[in-house]
């Protein structure tokens, strides 16, 4: 395997790296196959437990003659929890001496907030579920990048993270269909038994991952220099980096133009075509996970042949295209077509938010936080997104809302090509076994 050896990052927050190639650092070899082949499980059958908490949780509560004013305000508590919690979330894994304990009890708690809604189903209990459900996923995804990042260290990290989101995607389809099925042939409480079940071998896939395998080191970002810079592990000089701060505001740009869009498109296509709305939708949703699962492992080894700005411009285009198609198409049919486009987004966006957050965090001993500052600014895009599509839509149409989503997408779009720099470490040859 061939390295580049970094320089430092400069006090404005670019990443500039040489091209002299070096031996691999010491205490980083390859790590085991067991350990690989754990995390692709780990991540999968995780997107199966965590699927359980979508949709499902109002169809459910409906059926449990929940009012949709009481249901909205588990979600809106859910979602509130979420928000606050990243930055505490990656705080908390930056501090652990265990990711893989870290996790454990994360899922262990998520599994236990099903089976409190399948045996519970009234309001205090909900409530509390609905709560512990949000702080757990708070630490799970910081979790799993850290891992990733402590198994195979920075230099191969892109293609992992690409094989990561092969196997969520994948994991995601998979439950959608058997709770479906669940749900459809037994009962809606059916879906999160068997959510507290995947419970089961999301752990054992965990304990596949040799503990002796993940450097702590790396996990939090702290990677050995040449010569030490204590400014380099202060917090305020992460949150200062302009990469960091750009990035976060164009991710911000990206959950402010993409999260109303698939709600607004289901209310169009159940207008055109409401006889076969369920099934359009569902196709909708299906679509975009094919796209990720093919094509994330390509968009890891891409970012470090072509950079990051390339995919990030991608990415925005892509999302642009389908914000303008929709407000344009009229056939509810071709609408499934355009959502190839939002699988292009996806799979971009799946592997750069922790690629340019481990690259700008790199050696700082914080990358976990700065993961957590970067989910604060998805979970205030996503919000006010549905917020103002909903709004819009109900006051100038759902053409004038799709625009709008569309010129905001756009506006990410500019950001990333005028103001984002460049934050690729440069001559780096990942090896297969590095990744999986």
């Amino acid at each position: 395997m061939l390295l580049s050896k970094p320089n430092r990052a400069d006090r404005e927050g670019r990443v500039e790296q040489d091209n002299v190639v070096a031996r691999p650092p010491a205490g980083m070899p390859a790590p085991s196959r067991q350990s690989l082949r754990g995390l692709d499980w780990f991540i999968f059958f995780l997107a199966d437990v965590q699927t359980g908490f979508g949709p499902f949780i109002a169809v459910y509560l409906t059926t449990q003659k929940w009012t949709q004013v009481e249901i909205g305000l588990v979600l809106s508590i859910g979602g509130i929890v979420a928000l606050i919690g990243q930055m505490p979330g990656g705080a908390i894994i930056d501090a652990a001496k265990s990711e893989r304990l870290v996790a454990g009890l994360a899922i262990a708690t998520i599994g236990c907030c099903a089976l409190a809604y399948a045996a519970m189903p009234i309001f205090p209990v909900v409530v509390a579920a609905a709560t512990l459900h949000a702080a757990a996923s708070c630490v799970l995804g910081p979790a799993i990048a850290a891992i990733s990042l402590g198994l195979v260290g920075p230099f191969a990290i892109g293609e992992r993270l690409g094989r990561n989101a092969r196997f969520a995607s994948l994991g995601n389809g998979v439950a959608a269909a058997v709770m479906g099925t669940a749900g459809y042939l037994l009962s809606s409480r059916s879906v999160f038994l068997v959510t507290f079940l995947l419970a089961i071998p999301t752990l054992i896939a965990l304990s596949r991952i040799r503990e002796e395998e993940v450097d702590i080191a790396r996990c939090h970002g702290a990677m050995p220099r040449e010569a030490e810079d204590r400014g380099d592990t202060n917090i305020w000089h992460l949150i200062r980096q302009k990469p960091l701060i750009v990035f976060a505001l164009s991710v911000l740009l990206l959950q402010l133009a993409n999260a109303a869009m698939m709600p607004l498109m289901a209310s169009a296509v159940t207008a055109r075509s409401s006889q076969w709305a369920t099934v359009l939708v569902a196709f909708c949703i299906v679509v975009p996970q094919v796209i990720v699962a093919l094509l994330s492992p390509s968009v890891g080894r891409k970012a470090q042949l072509w950079g990051r700005r390339p995919l990030l411009l991608i990415g925005f285009a892509a999302l642009t295209i389908r914000g303008v198609l929709f407000a344009t198409v009229r056939d509810p049919y071709l609408l499934v077509a355009v959502q190839v486009f939002d699988g292009f987004t996806a799979a971009v966006f799946a592997v750069m938010i922790p690629l340019i957050v481990a690259d700008v965090a790199f050696g700082s001993g914080h990358f976990n936080l700065a993961q957590g500052i970067v989910g604060t600014a998805t979970g205030i895009g996503a919000a006010l997104s549905t917020a103002l599509g909903g709004y819009v839509s109900d006051k100038f149409g759902n053409a004038t809302a799709f625009f709008g989503l569309s010129s905001i997408a756009a506006t990410g779009f500019l950001l990333i090509l005028l103001v984002m720099p460049e934050t690729r470490r440069r001559g780096v040859i990942a090896t297969k076994e590095m990744v999986g």
